[in-house]
């Protein structure tokens, strides 16, 4: 994710409060590679949850998610500007698994 994308809004832009507090909710905080591909992630809200990536990479299509079918490569998974990235630059949009952990408490990734 880059720097613009932190830029969102602003207290001179209608709505600009409201949509950088939607955009900080889904900040990662932390992240920790688990077993059998899956993650636990907390935000900096404070919501955590665990995310089971294997459909992702071990998928018909894993295209640039194919080196992490190596768990040892998986395993390096850090948080840089709020996002789950790994060495390389592969990264996951955090935006979909806060809904998802909000609302069922885990995520599958496709």
């Amino acid at each position: 994710m880059n720097r613009e994308a932190g830029a969102i809004g602003g207290p001179d832009e209608a709505g600009g409060d409201d949509r950088q507090r939607a955009y900080a909710q889904w900040n990662l905080y932390a992240v920790r590679a688990l077993a059998r591909h899956r993650l636990w992630v907390r935000f900096v809200d404070g919501t955590e949850g665990e995310i089971d990536a294997s459909p992702l990479i071990f998928g018909r299509r894993p295209g640039v998610f194919e080196p992490l079918q190596d768990p040892k490569k998986f395993a390096k998974a850090y948080v840089a500007d709020g996002v789950v990235t790994w060495p390389g630059g592969l990264d996951l949009a955090p935006d979909a698994m806060y809904d998802d952990i909000v609302a069922a408490g885990s995520r599958v990734t496709r």
